[in-house]
């Protein structure tokens, strides 16, 4: 694929708009132990039978086969290691000329038993966020990106209103004892397609199948952001506060009354329904964006190329009219919190995020507000029920020997950042 040039001069972002990249910290880290690990060991050896069934159609099957027919890709252990390598990491981001970093704290590290909170454990996250503000790279905190305490699974989790609080408590105790403050905080990642895939879908764990508990799921979501947004206020008054959201945007293929109420449709119940009743709780939309679904009649019918190595439709440039979509029915700045590319052969990642940065500069040409862009993802890591194969970081990880190595697309992404930082 043609490789897009980007000039300085075309392009307009406010100074200090960040440009960065995000992790989470079941995914790299290593080492955790969660509702999340536990479900990977019970599950492993099934996944790897069920690997060419699920993956076989996909054009990188030769490259994983061998990889993703072993329980062990599907078992995090010691994942990126960056636990113990995030000064390295840091400087590498640093090196990108990067400005920003999402990461997170690991609820199930800070109170491993209930009530039980490990002042160790938080203070090695102080030491993190130190760290990585001494490369001058502004922290966005992530609070919960869907793993927790075996002891709050066997509770039911979020499906129980009365454990909202134990979350809450969480929250409570790490604004009040981490000793510093936060710019940014998003409080809960995705909540729609946690709770889709967890309790309607059966992909994630507890592997539950029903449209009620998910539903449920969701709405004790929307309670523990809400609640937590007023502890995070009272505790840092100048913290800006949103929750990620994974939204896809639906356009129409025709311009039929059936299209319009579907993609109508679509659109309310994948992307706005999570957010509704908890907007004026958010400072900032923080915008998950891998997809857009063309709508024709009641079906998707997406183009069938290009695709990424998940097999996902990649069209970047649908990121202007989704946020636009977003910043006209909530005015509230949009900072994209992930957006990326399973790309193990690093063939599209520049195009992707030069696309984006071409539909972001359109989008705050038409209006919008933006804060900035964080790249899914920094490093290579754990993706979830698909194990290490896919490759969505700008730095390589060889995970037999844990070396980085910057990709070609992410030297070309901090190129563009220095230009546009005047560095």
């Amino acid at each position: 694929m043609n490789q897009t040039k980007q000039s300085k001069t075309t392009l307009k972002f406010p100074k200090n708009f960040l440009w960065g990249a995000s992790i989470s910290s079941h995914q790299v880290e290593g080492g955790n132990h969660n509702q999340w690990s536990v479900w990977e060991l019970e599950t492993a050896r099934t996944r790897a039978s069920q690997a060419e069934e699920n993956y076989g159609s996909l054009p990188v099957w030769g490259d994983i086969k061998k990889q993703a027919m072993q329980p062990s890709n599907y078992v995090s252990g010691a994942a990126s290691d960056h636990y113990a390598r995030y000064e390295e990491d840091f400087a590498l981001a640093k090196k990108l000329n990067l400005t920003t970093l999402r990461s997170g704290i690991e609820w199930s590290r800070i109170e491993p038993n209930e009530g039980e909170f490990d002042p160790q454990a938080l203070e090695h996250y102080r030491q993190y966020f130190d760290a990585m503000e001494a490369q001058g790279i502004t922290p966005v905190l992530t609070l919960w990106h869907w793993t927790f305490p075996e002891w709050f699974a066997d509770k039911g989790g979020f499906t129980k209103r009365r454990n909202v609080k134990y979350f809450t408590r969480y929250v409570d105790y790490v604004s009040k004892n981490i000793g510093r403050n936060f710019a940014y905080v998003i409080t809960i990642n995705e909540p729609t397609i946690y709770s889709v895939f967890s309790y309607q879908q059966k992909r994630w764990p507890p592997e539950e199948k029903s449209l009620y508990l998910a539903l449920r799921v969701l709405s004790r979501l929307k309670i523990a952001h809400k609640k937590s947004y007023k502890i995070l206020k009272k505790r840092w008054p100048r913290v800006q506060i949103g929750l990620a959201h994974n939204c896809s945007y639906f356009y129409q293929g025709d311009d039929s009354i059936i299209t319009r109420l579907t993609a109508w449709v679509l659109d309310l119940v994948g992307n706005r329904y999570a957010i509704h009743g908890v907007s004026k709780y958010q400072d900032f939309l923080g915008l998950n964006y891998y997809f857009a679904n063309k709508v024709i009649g009641t079906r998707v019918h997406n183009p069938e190329s290009p695709q990424n190595d998940l097999g996902w439709t990649m069209e970047p440039d649908k990121l202007r009219p989704m946020i636009n979509h977003l910043y006209n029915q909530y005015k509230i700045p949009i900072l994209v919190t992930e957006s990326g590319v399973a790309d193990m052969h690093d063939q599209y990642r520049q195009w992707w995020i030069s696309e984006s940065i071409k539909a972001m500069s359109g989008a705050m040409a038409d209006g919008s507000k933006m804060i900035g862009y964080i790249h899914w993802s920094l490093l290579d890591n754990f993706e979830w029920s698909e194990g290490f194969w896919p490759r969505f970081g700008l730095i390589e990880v060889d995970y037999t020997t844990q070396r980085r190595t910057i990709r070609d697309s992410a030297k070309w992404y901090g190129r563009f950042v220095a230009k546009m930082r005047n560095i």
